[in-house]
This record gives structure tokens, sequence and C-alpha cells, in this order.
């Protein structure tokens, strides 16, 4: 059990990540991108071959998120003058051409028979008793800042919600936010407690998981001061109507292709962390359903919030685990039949939730980019 926690927290983290990366272009900015999983593609290949050559790991994934800038800048520049629409069909087509590139290419990429046995992030790291408790200090610190940035959210949408909605805000919006801060704080408490068991008997996926929640925290930590900063307030003003900065000077097409290759280098962070999570990538790995998944999340989250994207991971990985672990104690339903019934309940989730509340779980009606 303890493993399997740990499995999810992994895989919560690095698609909280790609998910950021698209609530960033998408939320906070209007960009229609339907093909993010192509940054992924870059990141993870990228890591992983330059890392077989020998380079050290944290240089190739650094030149990894720089590849992947530059593919933004290549489709940002190419469609941004354009309609949105044009947008949505070049990423498309670039993450499905990436991805018959990885299949084809098998002197590159060795194609379908896919990438194994490559180095690994503390693969051979075995620490003693100090280096566990330090790795614990770690994240005993990481969960002070989830709980931190916890009360500082819950606090900023108790204070939002009075000034819009006044003496209307009653004690159902109080308590949906408190309801909410309750079971995250609980998620954490699980998260933190499993994660001390696992660090402490330490295996690769321990560390990885640790690595995973230290990024997570410093892209999420550097979002939120970009986003509440001048520069975040002109992306949230082109996002609702760009003719008004447009008006007051600015460079709309300037910082339209920033939020593009920012949430694209961020997508490929995720892409390092994805090929180190399964320790063998092939190129059926990146299909488009990675994209649509992070759409679900950041839908299911409320576009626009950071806060609301890590929620919405939660809930996609927990929703994930539960269909699972019906599968596994049934046999009432094939695995066929279960992947379909899974395809058709989130669907519904979806539908219901964008009739009852289109701006998601923490996200704001106000600040809605559903209907651009």
């Amino acid at each position: 059990m303890v493993q399997y926690l740990v499995f999810l927290t992994i895989s919560t983290g690095l698609y909280a990540l790609f998910a950021l990366g698209l609530n960033l272009q998408w939320g906070f900015t209007g960009l229609i991108n339907f093909g993010h999983v192509a940054f992924m593609i870059i990141g993870a290949y990228t890591t992983v071959l330059l890392s077989l050559q020998g380079m050290p790991i944290f240089l190739a994934v650094i030149i990894g998120i720089i590849g992947s800038s530059v593919l933004g800048l290549l489709m940002g520049a190419s469609t941004l003058r354009l309609r949105e629409d044009y947008l949505a069909i070049v990423t498309i087509g670039v993450a499905e051409f990436l991805r018959l590139v990885a299949q084809n290419e098998e002197w590159l990429t060795r194609g379908t028979f896919g990438i194994q046995r490559y180095p690994l992030p503390l693969g051979t790291f075995q620490p003693n008793l100090a280096g566990k408790y330090l790795m614990i200090f770690i994240l005993t610190l990481l969960a002070f800042f989830v709980v931190w940035r916890l009360f500082i959210n819950a606090k900023t949408r108790l204070k939002d919600g009075q000034e819009i909605q006044g003496k209307s805000f009653q004690y159902a919006s109080r308590n949906s936010v408190l309801l909410s801060t309750i079971f995250t704080l609980i998620l954490v408490l699980i998260t933190y407690i499993n994660g001390v068991i696992a660090l402490y008997n330490y295996t690769y996926k321990s560390g990885l998981m640790l690595l995973v929640l230290i990024a997570l925290a410093m892209v999420y930590y550097g979002l939120d001061l970009l986003v509440h900063s001048p520069w975040g307030r002109v992306l949230k003003a082109i996002r609702e109507d760009e003719e008004i900065p447009k008006a007051l000077g600015k460079n709309i097409f300037w910082y339209k292709l920033q939020s593009f290759m920012l949430g694209g280098a961020i997508a490929s962070l995720a892409g390092s962390f994805y090929a180190w999570q399964f320790t063998t990538i092939y190129p059926s790995s990146f299909e488009a359903l990675i994209t649509f998944n992070a759409w679900i999340i950041v839908v299911i989250g409320g576009s626009g919030n950071n806060a609301g994207t890590i929620l919405g991971a939660t809930i996609f990985w927990a929703y994930e685990s539960l269909t699972r672990f019906i599968s596994d104690n049934y046999d009432f339903i094939s695995s066929a039949q279960l992947s379909s019934l899974r395809v058709m309940i989130i669907g519904l989730i979806l539908m219901i939730l964008i009739v009852l509340r289109p701006q998601g779980i923490l996200g704001k009606k106000g600040e809605l980019s559903l209907g651009k």
C-alpha cells in the first residue's frame, strides 16, 4: 500500500506539473492548446537520449526545457497572429508529428521497441540514516509550505467571495471553502505520513517522489508570483479582451508567445519525470489522451487557478485509482469494459460540472475563459 500511494503521489505530481503549463496557456492567457503532449515528448526523449550519451541528467533536463521553449517559439510565431483555432490545429498536428517521428526513426528513438535502461536521478543513491532523516526533513518543509499556501488560498477565496457577493455570501459558500480546505489538509496529512514511511524504507521511487514534490512546489510558487505580477495581469487582460491591453500599448503577440513558451517548458519538465517514473518510454506513451487528461484536470480544478489545477490532478488520480480498485475486486466487468466505463463516467462528471459550476471547483466565475 505504501508503494502504491508513492506511485499515486508521483503520478499526481507530474500530471499537476503538466497541467500547470496548460493552465498558464489557456487558463491565464486564453490560448487553446490541444497538442500539449508535444512538449512532454521533447522533454522526455531529450532527457533520456542525452543522458544515455553521458551528459549529466540535470543538464539534459535543462536542454529539454530549452528545446520545448524553442518548439513553443516556432509554433507560436507561426500561429499566434492568426485566429485561435489555427493554434489548436497546429498544436495537434505537431504533437502527432513528433510522436510519429519517435515511432519511425528507430536509429534515434529505437521506435516501437522503446528505450530502456537509461540513467535515472537518484538511481544508485542509497542514503544512510542521516540522509533519510534529511529527506524526511525536506518533506516536512514541503508539507508546511503546502499548509501555508492552503490557508492563504482559503483566506483569499473568502475575501473575494465577500467582496463580489456581499451579504449574499452566506454559510453555504463559506462552508464550501472550509470543506475543501479540510479535505485538502487530510490529503496532505495522508501523503506526508506515507512519504515519511516510504523515505525511511528508501527505494528509488521514494526519492523520485520527493523530487517531483520539490519541482511541483517550486513551479507552483514561481507561477503564483508571475500571475500576480504586472506580467500576469496583462495575460489575464489578453484572455478577457486583448484589444484593451493593445490599446494601452502592450505587445500582445509577445506576451502570448512568452506564455506559450513558458507553459511548454513546464510540460517538458513533466516529460522528464514521466520518463523517470516508468523507466521505459515508448512512442505510444505520448498519445493525445494525455493532453485531454490535462484539460480534464484544469476544467475540474478551475481554469486560471494554480491551486485548482493541483486539486484537479488529485481528484483525477483518485478517480483513476478507485476504478482500478473496482476492476481488481469484481469479476462482472472486463478491463475493456471498465476502460470505456471510465471515459463515460468522467465525461458525465464534466458535463454536470460545466452546467452546475463552469468555472471549476476553485475557479472564479468572473475569470471564466470557457466562453471565448
